[in-house]
């Protein structure tokens, strides 16, 4: 390697590095150990877990019930050892589940098309500011501060290196939602899109089609982002809605510390054309037997870069295909029966706890304990195996008092009782 590098030593090869950020001794691991040894040591970490614990923690990750069946499904070969479909033409089972996934998506968001998911929901949200600049020619994207702050941060790195302009507009102090005035006041021939959470990340469902028709007057476009997918089976898809964007983790795809998740989007079809990632289309083989394949797979890989509507080289096949039998076990009935449970027993802790904003809320709210502070809580919860909500202050510094708590239909009465007797004290 030296030789072909043109150099004499490891010492010269690395020459151009600064003596600082130089590490002049071996890595400090340790040594290496045998399978047995490997496997005791995984499962003494795996004791380590929080098994039996309650959770209120939402906040974009929801712990919700996950059929024995998805598991069964995913772990088979055919599915757990396939990345992606390269070779379309011999990757049917694939291309199948993938189109089934495409499909459900699209009945549930009410759009015309949906792609074959992307990475999660935070680069969905920034993949849908891109498609809408591409779409309207336009440079700029108002954000209402109540999408979640990490997916903010995301699209905020993807526009900086896009030569995007991003705008934050407030949300009403009293309400929780969108402040509709400011957000016209910061809208102008310029703006490509308004993205818009609803539930957003307060909890509180947004007025969507108010949003979209400031957007449309100024010629816009209004991107729908979910963090909660399940509250799909009750609030019906705003009309005005041009792209919908975000996470899929509640479709039974475990909390994992983080990932791996399955981001989507759904657009309108007159969009079609510069939605990224991939897309699967059906067809017909040269028997005349239905098909499935690759279609409009506008990426770097399959057409000019330069002509590319985005750099993501693959999807979350496997987590999308969890997601998707999560979607046929449950059904179109099944999922708002989950979805009405939900909001019943959010509603139930929400009537005991009092919620600091006045909008409509799914399955989690804002709430300020009565005298402690939220972190004081969450400590005296977890010694009794309940981890509680989210402490507001690192994300919105006036909302240090108050904490983003979530009940889904994993929480009985007995421990949503425990988590209000908490926060009384």
């Amino acid at each position: 390697m030296l030789a072909a590098c043109g150099v004499q030593s490891l010492e010269e090869l690395f020459s151009h590095l600064p003596a600082e950020v130089r590490l002049n001794r071996p890595l400090a691991l340790a040594a290496g150990k045998s399978e047995y040894e490997i496997l005791d040591y995984f499962r003494a970490r795996g004791a380590e877990n929080a098994n039996g614990y309650a959770s209120f923690l939402g906040a974009g990750v929801y712990r919700h019930f996950r059929p024995v069946l998805v598991d069964a499904v995913v772990s088979r070969g055919e599915f757990l050892t396939s990345y992606t479909p390269y070779q379309p033409e011999i990757s049917q089972g694939i291309l199948t589940s993938i189109f089934e996934f495409q499909t459900m998506i699209c009945q549930l968001t009410g759009m015309d098309v949906a792609n074959a998911s992307v990475y999660c929901g935070g680069t969905a949200v920034a993949e849908a500011a891109m498609m809408a600049a591409r779409i309207t020619g336009r440079k700029r994207v108002v954000a209402a501060n109540t999408v979640h702050p990490e997916y903010r941060e995301v699209l905020r790195t993807y526009a900086g290196n896009q030569g995007m302009a991003v705008e934050e507009c407030a949300y009403q102090r009293e309400a929780g939602t969108l402040d509709l005035p400011d957000l016209e006041s910061k809208l102008d021939q310029q703006t490509a899109a308004v993205i818009v959470q609803s539930p957003n990340f307060f909890g509180v469902v947004e007025n969507l089609k108010a949003a979209g028709e400031l957007a449309h007057r100024h010629g816009a476009l209004l991107i729908h982002i979910l963090t909660e997918a399940v509250s799909l089976g009750l609030l019906e898809p705003a009309q005005e809605t041009d792209i919908v964007a975000g996470e899929l983790q509640s479709f039974a795809i475990p909390p994992s510390f983080g990932g791996p998740y399955a981001g989507v989007i759904a657009a309108r079809e007159k969009y079609l054309r510069q939605m990224p990632g991939r897309l699967v289309g059906e067809t017909k083989d040269s028997r005349g037997h239905r098909a499935y394949c690759l279609t409009l797979s506008t990426r770097e890989q399959h057409i000019r870069r330069e002509k590319a509507t985005s750099n993501i080289c693959t999807n979350q096949a496997l987590i999308a295909l969890m997601a998707t039998v999560f979607m046929t076990v449950y059904g179109k009935q099944g999922l708002r029966e989950l979805a009405e449970q939900n909001l019943a027993k959010a509603h139930y802790l929400g009537s005991r706890l009092k919620p600091r904003f006045s909008g409509p809320f799914f399955n989690e709210f804002v709430a300020a304990p009565a005298r402690r502070s939220p972190e004081a809580v969450n400590e005296s919860l977890l010694a009794g195996k309940i981890i509680g909500g989210l402490p507001l202050g690192r994300f919105y510094p006036e909302l240090a008092d108050c904490m983003l708590v979530c009940a889904t239909e994993m929480n009985t009465r007995e421990q949503m009782d425990k988590v209000a007797e908490a926060m009384a004290q």
